[in-house]
């Protein structure tokens, strides 16, 4: 199988090391390749997908509302959120998904997190996927630019509404989409204080250990995932949808954090 990653950027990523372990533990030959790509290089992609050359991709920053429109049509859990982070070819099309929105599901399942209301960080597809992914719950949006954050709010449902960047929300579950933390920034004073739990989409990319947030909230004992059990979690949506095998998730969690 010949898989990708689509991005910019995509240099400090671990999913090769992820799928190709999954691949070989699976007995499957293929190969996972991490691409540096712009708006056009999604739709390559697709076209590869399309002629047979390409057996799926993974879709990260900032294109996962670009392969959204680049899919000839996407499952109605990708439609609701407007935005994609797998390819998947079929009979001569494309069709999007959104692993990021079970990932999250199962890991809040795993956590054994109790109905709260949910503070999501951000406002591009990462934050758009959370909001789907904890739908029924009370939702709040905090991004740093505001208009960015009225674009996407709506998809949370009427009940979802918008707080300023920074502003603690007591009691909530922090959903962290943002980069905030994978190059060791700290998420704003307080926000993770008041918090119950945090699931943090970010990861290190340079140096090591874990984001700030991830660090702060272990330290006051939080119920927390960090962004390489939500990576691991996405990616093995990923695997199941292009291989039709159950992902082998432990071996990619080694993988992941080797």
């Amino acid at each position: 199988m010949r898989l990708a990653l689509l991005g910019d950027p995509v240099a400090h990523t671990r999913s090769p090391a992820i799928h190709a372990a999954a691949l070989t533990a699976v007995g499957l030959e293929g190969r996972y390749e991490a691409r540096r790509v712009d708006e056009a290089g999604v739709y390559r992609a697709c076209a590869e997908m399309r002629a047979g050359t390409l057996d799926g991709a993974n879709v990260t920053m900032p294109h996962k509302r670009i392969a959204a429109a680049a899919a000839d049509w996407c499952d109605p859990t990708a439609q609701q959120c407007g935005a994609v982070n797998t390819l998947v070819p079929q009979e001569g099309t494309v069709i999007g998904h959104n692993t990021d929105v079970t990932g999250i599901r199962m890991l809040w399942e795993r956590m054994a997190l109790p109905p709260a209301g949910v503070l999501v960080l951000g406002a591009g597809g990462a934050a758009a996927a959370a909001l789907v992914a904890c739908e029924g719950h009370p939702l709040l949006l905090s991004a740093r630019r505001p208009e960015a954050a009225e674009a996407i709010v709506a998809i949370g449902g009427d009940a979802a509404r918008i707080v300023p960047w920074g502003e603690p929300v007591p009691g909530a579950v922090v959903i962290n989409a943002t980069p905030l933390g994978s190059s060791g920034e700290a998420l704003p004073a307080g926000v993770v204080a008041e918090a119950v739990a945090l699931l943090d989409m970010a990861y290190r990319t340079c140096g090591s250990g874990t984001t700030p947030a991830v660090a702060a909230a272990q330290r006051r004992g939080l119920a927390v995932a960090d962004g390489i059990d939500l990576l691991v979690a996405q990616a093995a949506g990923s695997f199941t949808l292009w291989t039709g095998r159950p992902a082998p998730f432990d071996i990619m969690e080694a993988a992941a954090r080797g």
